[in-house]
């Protein structure tokens, strides 16, 4: 049996409220961690205004590098919401009215409901293929390898599972973590010496505070469960050689 292709994706975050700090992102944690589980390695992560040059130029230049593209935000009724306009213009397709997303909204709203402001949700390029929206009825779209998705982290999540079909992933990507009471500076030249030995696996250590104590958390991640297994016996090594206490987290 051939081993699966690795498969790459990127994210990429659209909004001024994520920029100035109004708004802090989740949606970054929640599409990693459901395309790890799928096979799909997340290579970069941006975060860009609602400036459609700027969308425009980032959209063609991850296409092109990735298998795929997930955006978050601007697919909303306000004026500032202008991911599909700027996606519509990336792939230099018209922008209209999708029907079937008329149709599913109308349906949504009660009679009188259905003003422009959320009409304009409607709006997408040309034969955009539809994402289900379990939650609050707008659909996301996709088209090519570019998925677009809405800010709102309860809807976003919702809308990850009618995906699954979608995406071709390579093997899931397997992780464990090991919690110390410890510094970095007290394990990083051991942690090196593992990480020499075992190349292909990424090993990475990150401090924490924890219950008024410091502590650093190791996560190894890598597709073959022979390979974490490994990595960890060795971690386990020189933890018990330096009397490194492990904690629950």
């Amino acid at each position: 049996m051939s081993k699966k292709a690795k498969v790459n994706a990127a994210i990429l975050i659209i909004g001024n409220e994520i920029l100035s700090g109004r708004t802090q992102d989740t949606n970054t944690s929640t599409i990693a961690t459901w395309l790890n589980s799928l096979g799909v390695l997340v290579g970069e992560v941006r975060v860009v205004p609602d400036i459609e040059k700027i969308i425009v130029e980032t959209v063609n230049l991850l296409r092109k590098n990735f298998d795929y593209v997930f955006t978050t935000g601007g697919i909303g009724p306000t004026h500032d919401d202008i991911t599909a306009a700027s996606i519509s213009k990336a792939f230099g397709i018209k922008y209209e009215i999708h029907e079937e997303a008329f149709k599913i909204l109308e349906a949504y709203y009660k009679p009188g409901d259905f003003n422009k402001g959320r009409q304009k949700m409607t709006w997408m390029p040309s034969k955009a293929n539809l994402i289900l929206n379990p939650t609050s009825g707008a659909p996301g779209f996709y088209i090519e390898n570019v998925f677009c998705l809405p800010g709102v982290p309860s809807i976003l999540k919702s809308m990850l599972g009618g995906l699954k079909e979608k995406i071709l992933g390579g093997e899931p990507i397997k992780s464990l973590t090991i919690s110390l009471r410890t510094v970095e500076s007290e394990i990083a030249n051991s942690l090196t010496k593992v990480q020499d030995d075992n190349k292909d696996v990424e090993i990475g250590s990150y401090p924490f505070f924890h219950a008024g104590k410091l502590g650093v958390s190791i996560v190894v991640r890598s597709e073959d469960q022979n390979k974490i297994d490994k990595c960890s016996l060795q971690i386990l090594k020189f933890i018990k050689e330096k009397k490194i206490e492990i904690v629950e987290r």
